[in-house]
């Protein structure tokens, strides 16, 4: 059985290029550029496609999904509760114990160096967490 949103063939990278394109207004246009901010703090980040349609990225895990409704484009960080966030750009999803989000709602814009730096604390957290469960590993 093929999974719903899933084509056969399709990189996840062009299932993403195929969802912004099909979005067709200013939550393709949001999404792509939040894409290319993400692509510009890591050029190592992995793109996956999970949960029958949602943009993923991910370094050492989950950095953060890129969701779209009817009136936000929704980017929510797997750890982002364990995130420092001085710049205040969590609007979304504030009371949970693991994950935060960023709301952005049509002709709203991301600082891009603030979000950079976002996405960059949310790897370096994801690293030194892979490192961790790798030396625990090796010490059994």
């Amino acid at each position: 059985m093929k999974k719903q949103g899933l084509s056969e063939g399709e990189s996840a990278s062009e299932l993403i290029d195929k969802r912004i394109t099909d979005l067709g207004d200013w939550r393709g246009e949001t999404l792509s550029r939040m894409r290319e901010l993400i692509k510009e703090a890591d050029p190592d980040v992995v793109e996956e496609w999970k949960w029958m349609g949602t943009p993923v990225w991910s370094h050492d895990g989950i950095i953060c999904t890129g969701e779209s409704y009817k009136s936000v484009v929704k980017l929510t960080f797997a750890k982002g509760a364990s995130l420092d966030d001085p710049a205040k750009l969590f609007n979304s999803s504030l009371d949970g114990n693991t994950r935060r989000a960023i709301d952005i709602h049509e002709g709203e814009e991301l600082d891009s160096g603030k979000f950079k730096a976002l996405i960059r604390a949310a790897i370096a957290l994801n690293t030194s967490a892979a490192k961790a469960k790798t030396k625990a590993k090796r010490a059994k």
